[in-house]
């Protein structure tokens, strides 16, 4: 299936120059989103998985459901003050500003295995940090899948030598 068909490109969002890819066009058709869901499962079938993380917030919508279909947990990365628990932190930049996100001190035990999900890898920045959580709880990481990837901002090069499976590139 061609999963471009389905994602929308808006220009000049969120500031001018950004073309941003819209997934709200693929994630509304079931069938279509059920089907990326499964190609992405298909690709990590044989990592040995223990947790999802996903970023926040379209992390989520990529992570969730494949944490589901995988019968593993899911570990929310949430921005600076959206956790109740104890949480580590960390900032970050992004393509177009700068950021902080936060995981539960508890979400990961030393030893789980951790694939990172979510719907773009750009210039690396969110999934860098998310790796730096995560190996801070001990967790290992094991994967990153993406439903997107953004192949000349290269955020590849910033992932420390994990696996990357993109769905769809640009």
């Amino acid at each position: 299936m061609n999963y471009k068909d389905y994602i929308r490109i808006i220009p000049d969002f969120p500031q001018p120059g950004i073309r941003f890819k819209d997934i709200t066009t693929l994630t509304n058709n079931g069938a279509v989103y059920a089907s990326a869901i499964q190609e992405i499962k298909q690709a990590i079938a044989d990592k040995q998985i223990d947790l999802i993380a996903g970023p926040e917030a379209r992390g989520f919508i990529i992570g969730a459901p494949l944490a589901i279909s995988l019968g593993v947990g899911f570990v929310p990365i949430r921005k600076s003050g959206k956790l109740p628990g104890e949480v580590v932190e960390a900032n970050y930049d992004l393509e177009y500003g700068k950021d902080k996100l936060c995981i539960h001190k508890d979400a990961i035990q030393p030893g789980q295995k951790v694939l990172i999900a979510d719907d773009l890898l750009a210039t690396g920045g969110t999934i860098a940090t998310t790796i730096n959580l995560i190996r801070q709880l001990g967790g290992e990481v094991i994967g990153s899948a993406f439903l997107i990837e953004l192949g000349y901002l290269d955020g590849r090069s910033k992932l420390d030598g994990i696996d990357v499976f993109s769905l769809v590139t640009y």
